[in-house]
Parts: structure tokens; C-alpha cells; sequence
């Protein structure tokens, strides 16, 4: 019985992915372990933070680093950081940033909800958000012509939430924050390269822990010296109430010190899906295949199209009995409204593909 259920909780099979909502990853046992021996001992807290700071900037190539208690802290943190610099009176008066260089650029495409709204972690961190272009096409010119002696950074955002269709490159945008001499920000949560942004000349860029990293609930800033001092110091203001704890930090550090020994399982989630897949053929109105994450990562997921005319029951409600079932299983749903549904092997225990699979098919059998 897990420690879960030991609660009245039901048991929950993750195969959304790591997602926030569901706790996002199962550590190591490397990692838990470094979590109860920091939750049992001291620390003096400046000293950890910049330790942890040089640590992240070892495992990432930058100058520095900041431990953060997520990434959406991290997005609020940086803003604030951009604004004030490492001036205490106006670390303060966060996210009061009236009078104060503060427009943060973003693309429209890329103001997106990942469980709460991007432009509202840059507000929390004092950001006034300028949002460029349309939906699904913004031109190099519209991030340009935005630009202002009060604007204070661009940001984009890496993310299977934002748009990937009409937007501007990375690239692009850095270009332009460049030629302008502004900060140019990359929330970059949920990626799996963490050298990547900052080996191509990003200033700040965010990363969750407990995604590709399997680390604890927490996350990590890194980039330029003088950019990570003032997000440290945020902890004195607006940082204040979204802090990291000792044993954040130290599974944190601990997930970064293994990453790099991390095994490639490209091959293994193809085999695993390709299994279920397999099992699901035969039930009619069901259409399976395998689909690489829209966002480029190594993740491969099973897709499962619902035709309801022939299974009699949609996807919405194939998803709602999943989710409200003992135990309760969680499919990924971005696409339930045209009748898609996903399953994410990372998250999966061994043989939880097999549960789910027979799980659709006695949900579809009873009706």
C-alpha cells in the first residue's frame, strides 16, 4: 500500500506524463534519500543557496544559478530579478513596478495556461505583459515594433502548451533582444537539454525539477552572474512566499548529479506503446498509433482515437470513467474534445500499460 492510499487516497496511474497535477515525477531512490537525511539535519540558507547557485551552473554551462520551488516561481523570480537588479528598496516594493522599466514581450501564441497563466507569474513578479502578434502568426517585426524604452525583456516560452505553428524562432527573438541590448528569458520547463539555451547565448532560462530532471517538486534558474545575484535576492521579497526548502534543494542537486547518467528509453516507451496498442485492436472504434511529443522531445506516446458512433461512448466519457475509477487513471486529454486521447509511458510503473489497456476495454465492454 502506498503512502497515498495509507491516507483514504485512491491509487492513481499516471499516463499523462509529468504533470503538476499528479504529483509530476517519482524520484530516485538516490533522491528520496537525499530528501529525509536534508528533511532530518541544518543548513544555513544563504550559504546552501549559493552553493546551489554555482552547482546548477556547473550542470548547466552558465555563469550561475537559482533554486526555485518550481518554474512558474522561476518565470515570477526572473521577472522580478530583470526589474529591480539587486536593489533591495525596489525588491521591496515587488510587484508594485509603477514608474519602473518593466514590459515583458511575449508572443500571443506563447501567453498560454499550463495549470495557471504565464502572464501572471510575470505580473507576480511586477511584469507588464505585451503580448505581440496573433494567435497563430507573429511576425519578427511585431516583437520589434514592440519594443520600448520601458521594456524590460522578451520571454519565450518552450513548451507543448504554446503554439508551435507561426510564431518566431528562439533565434529570432534572441536576435532581436540582442541588437536591443535587452534580457531574453526561455522557460524552457519541461526540456530535456540543459545546456542547450544557455551554450546559445539565452541570459535566463527556466527549468522545472520534477519534469525531464525527475527531481522533487522544485525548479532552477540559470544564466548570467549579475542576472542569478538579483534572483537570489528576490527571496527577500517576492520569493519570499514561494521559497525553496532545504530538502527541495538537496533532491534538486542530487537529480542533477545523476541526469547525466540517465539512460535514453526512446526505444523502450516505442516497445511498451506499441504493446498496448496491440491490445487495443481489437476493440471496435478504436483507432491506436504511436506519436512523437508536438514539442520535438524523445517521448512517444500512444494515441488512441474514440470513434463514438461505434464504441457508444465519447471520449470525454471514457476519460471521466478512467479518471473517477479505484484506481483512478489518468490518460493525457489536450485533444479529448476531438475524440483523442493519450497515454505517456514515462510516468508508467512496469505492467501499468497492461492495467489501463484492460481497463478501456471493460469500460467499452459494460457500456
Amino acid at each position: 500500500m502506498s503512502i497515498f492510499e495509507s491516507f483514504g487516497l485512491r491509487k492513481v496511474i499516471n499516463a499523462s506524463g509529468k504533470m503538476t497535477a499528479l504529483g509530476a515525477s517519482a524520484v530516485s531512490n538516490e533522491v528520496a534519500e537525499a530528501l529525509k537525511q536534508a528533511s532530518q539535519d541544518y543548513v544555513d540558507i544563504e550559504e546552501m543557496m549559493e552553493y546551489s547557485g554555482k552547482a546548477i551552473a556547473e550542470y548547466t554551462g552558465a555563469e550561475d544559478g537559482c533554486p526555485t520551488c518550481g518554474a512558474a516561481a522561476g518565470i515570477a523570480i526572473s521577472t522580478a530579478a530583470i526589474i529591480t537588479g539587486k536593489n533591495l528598496t525596489l525588491i521591496e516594493r515587488m510587484p508594485d513596478s509603477e514608474g519602473l522599466r518593466n514590459e515583458i514581450i511575449i508572443q500571443k501564441g506563447h501567453q498560454v495556461h499550463f495549470g495557471a497563466n504565464i502572464g501572471q507569474m510575470v505580473r507576480i513578479g511586477g511584469g507588464k505583459v505585451i503580448e505581440v502578434g496573433s494567435a497563430n502568426k507573429v511576425e519578427a517585426d511585431h516583437i520589434e515594433q514592440a519594443i520600448t524604452d520601458k521594456t524590460a525583456a522578451l520571454l519565450y516560452v518552450k513548451s507543448h502548451h504554446a503554439v508551435q505553428k507561426g510564431m518566431q524562432t528562439i533565434e529570432t527573438m534572441m536576435n532581436i533582444a540582442q541588437k536591443h541590448n535587452i534580457p531574453f528569458i526561455i522557460d524552457a520547463a519541461a526540456e530535456e537539454d540543459f545546456k542547450m539555451y544557455i551554450k546559445i547565448g539565452a541570459d535566463i532560462v527556466i527549468y522545472s525539477g520534477g519534469k525531464a530532471l525527475e527531481g522533487p517538486t522544485s525548479g532552477f534558474i540559470c544564466g548570467k552572474k549579475e542576472l542569478m545575484e538579483a534572483c537570489r535576492k528576490q527571496y527577500k521579497g517576492i520569493g519570499r512566499p514561494m521559497k525553496v526548502g532545504k530538502e527541495g534543494v538537496a533532491g534538486l542537486l542530487t537529480a542533477l548529479k545523476q541526469y547525466a547518467s540517465l539512460e535514453d528509453n526512446a526505444e523502450d516507451q516505442i516497445e511498451r506503446m506499441t504493446q498496448l496498442n496491440q491490445s487495443l485492436e481489437e476493440v471496435e472504434g478504436l483507432t491506436c498509433s504511436i506519436k512523437q511529443d508536438e514539442a520535438g522531445r524523445a517521448i512517444y506516446r500512444a494515441q488512441i482515437e474514440v470513434n463514438a458512433d461505434k464504441t457508444g461512448m465519447s471520449a470525454q466519457e471514457l476519460l471521466n470513467r478512467l479518471e473517477t475509477g479505484n484506481p483512478a487513471i489518468f490518460l493525457r486529454h489536450h485533444y479529448v474534445n476531438i475524440g483523442i486521447l493519450s497515454v505517456d509511458p514515462r510516468p508508467l510503473l512496469k505492467g501499468q500499460e497492461a492495467i489501463i489497456a484492460n481497463t478501456i476495454k471493460s469500460i467499452l465492454r459494460e457500456g
